[in-house]
């Protein structure tokens, strides 16, 4: 079926058939065509991250795919009711002993070079209007709910749960505000290629493959921020050497400043992990996801207080240079 989309949408002749990490690809011409999932994006948007995986390629970054476009010269091809992008690299690299604070810091680095100004794929200053609006979107949700009974165990948790969650929320938006008053942005802190949520498996696990249907262009706190939380997730009581390693990783290529610091924080505190949670949840009409997401909120209410105590240590375990000085919300100053 994909092979006849090769031939029909892009004009080329699929050759071997093969699954490269979760995505369908065929071998043929010396190129490994790899299929992807639009993700939502639209015309504009692929045009433009296009744009930018040209760019990161000719600075260096074997990892990056060309987007390749349809035979009718569009970047999103349309089959069977879906939209994808198809995906062209050499043969991929293998992962190895990958040290990731360092390849993500050099990938920022080529990233912060983009030699054109970036508007559809870009989130630079917009976190506190979009957490202001998911939260009202999850606010209504809520309030729609809270004074009926429970129609399952996840809706009575997500009731219950909402309104501590609403003051992480609020707690974060209001430290981001305060880091844009006080604090002024450095060389570093420009906007860069970032991923929408960047974790340990994003580049893949057996081949690198740097998918640029992932991708925003935002500031580098945004990776650096889904890395960890990602991490105390995997395994909370273990995931204090990995930060540590990780971040000291990323330093050795690129320093972070204070405002960085502080951005990266105002990240970690906002419960983006809850909000997807719940959000996903009422998306879905598939009974295997919905267990697995209600498992998934089990765990998270489990881990409040823990993840409350990562976030009250999290400059001195990342090595911020800056512990002594940056500030943190009153609620986990004596924590």
């Amino acid at each position: 079926m994909l092979g006849q989309m090769l031939e029909k949408v892009y004009g080329i002749t699929a050759g071997e058939y093969m699954r490269i990490e979760s995505y369908d690809a065929f071998r043929g011409n010396g190129f490994y065509y790899i299929v992807a999932n639009s993700r939502g994006k639209d015309e504009e948007e692929a045009a433009e991250l296009q744009k930018i995986a040209a760019h990161l390629t000719a600075y260096g970054d074997r990892n990056v795919p060309a987007i390749l476009p349809t035979k009718s010269g569009s970047i999103i091809g349309d089959w069977e009711g879906g939209k994808y992008c198809l995906l062209a690299l050499g043969p991929p690299a293998r992962q190895g002993q990958m040290r990731v604070g360092r390849k993500l810091a050099k990938f920022h680095e080529r990233g912060r070079m983009v030699p054109f100004q970036v508007e559809k794929t870009s989130r630079i200053g917009q976190w506190k209007n979009m957490w202001e609006t998911r939260l009202d979107q999850m606010e209504r949700v809520w309030s729609e709910r809270i004074f009926q009974p429970a129609n399952d165990e996840f809706e009575r948790m997500f009731i219950e749960s909402f309104p501590y969650f609403v003051g992480l929320a609020e707690n974060a938006i209001q430290y981001l505000v305060d880091t844009e008053l006080d604090e002024d942005a450095e060389m570093i802190d420009g906007g860069t290629v970032c991923h929408e949520r960047f974790s340990e498996g994003s580049w893949g696990r057996q081949y690198i493959l740097k998918n640029p249907m992932d991708w925003v262009f935002d500031h580098r706190s945004r990776d650096l921020a889904e890395w960890a939380r990602g991490r105390f997730f995997h395994n909370s009581r273990t995931c204090g050497p990995e930060i540590a390693q990780f971040f000291s990783d990323y330093k050795s290529i690129a320093p972070l400043s204070k405002f960085s610091w502080r951005l990266l924080y105002a990240r970690l505190l906002f419960p983006l992990h809850y909000l997807e949670t719940i959000e996903t949840y009422y998306s879905s009409n598939r009974e295997s996801i919905q267990k697995a997401l209600e498992d998934r909120l089990i765990a998270i209410l489990k881990q409040t207080s823990d993840y409350e105590q990562f976030t009250a240590s999290f400059f001195a375990t990342a090595g911020s240079p800056f512990t002594s000085v940056l500030p943190k919300p009153e609620w986990q100053a004596n924590r």
